[in-house]
């Protein structure tokens, strides 16, 4: 080892380095300022996709709400917020992709790597800066599901858990939003992301119970990782719809919404640090 290298505790984030994990924490942070200092560049962006939601909300609410029929009675509105909740935790996983594959496909990771930093605090300073990206989302999605008339009926413990199990569901998309970024060709794959993201987003409960698509296909949406954190969220809001399917997955989502996102960072995590590392190599 060099002197220099001596000079910089944790370089490679490697633990028993002195002072590595303080250098990881410190590179992670310095990273996401990067990432927040780019969205206040860029207002309007932000804006949009934070609004986006709001807009699917009224449409689905107020346009087609009137003809939708809600498992158990309840108002179309209420049943919709806790799904519309986890889409918009779901849509993030194209802003992840976007920004990590622009800056492989600019060489930033590159530049990066030939730093004295930590090298795993690149991807986790993205991942730290998008969820509180997803804070922000969810806080917008809660005033616009008040403004409409969507409440919490089981009191503010079980509501602050449903929050919990989104933003966990986000995490996890967070990982997978990473590795697909650092595969990807470049930024402009977004589209492909888009054409998973929207399928698999809607072919759940979050707009509808799953009891009324065919057989096979209700199966299939129940069986969704979203819908997991979507039934487990109606059912600690106390929303209507909650107890609305019958398969293993539907009377155990508290527990799939917990385990869908931990298998997905088992997988995704490793991998994303790993593919960074390896990037350019």
């Amino acid at each position: 080892m060099t002197t220099a290298d001596q000079g910089v505790p944790g370089v490679q984030g490697v633990p028993g380095v002195p002072g590595g994990i303080r250098w990881v924490v410190t590179d992670c942070w310095t990273l996401t300022v990067r990432a927040l200092a780019h969205w206040a560049r860029c207002p309007g962006e932000v804006a949009v996709g934070l609004l986006f939601p709001v807009m699917v909300v009224l449409m689905m609410g107020y346009l087609f709400g009137g003809q939708m029929d809600v498992p158990g009675g309840g108002d179309y509105r209420s049943f919709i917020m806790p799904g519309m909740f986890a889409l918009t935790m779901v849509f993030g996983i194209e802003t992840t992709f976007a920004a990590i594959a622009a800056d492989a496909a600019r060489g930033v990771h590159d530049r990066f790597r030939a730093m004295p930093m930590a090298s795993s605090a690149v991807v986790a300073g993205r991942g730290a800066a998008d969820m509180l990206h997803a804070v922000a989302a969810l806080a917008v999605m809660i005033v616009c599901g008040l403004a409409i008339g969507w409440r919490w009926h089981d009191g503010l413990g079980p509501a602050l858990a449903a929050f919990g199990l989104l933003l966990l569901l986000r995490f996890a998309l967070v990982w997978m939003g990473i590795y697909l970024g650092l595969v990807a060709k470049g930024p402009e794959s977004v589209v492909t992301v888009q054409i998973l993201v929207w399928p698999i987003g809607f072919l759940s409960s979050a707009m509808v119970a799953p009891s009324t698509m065919p057989g096979w296909l209700g199966a299939i949406a129940e069986w969704n990782p979203m819908s997991a954190t979507v039934t487990a969220c109606r059912e600690l809001f106390g929303d209507p719809g909650a107890a609305a399917g019958g398969s293993w997955a539907a009377e155990h989502a508290a527990l799939m919404a917990v385990v869908w996102p931990l298998l997905i960072v088992a997988v995704f995590l490793p991998l994303s640090v790993r593919r960074h590392r390896a990037h350019g190599r």
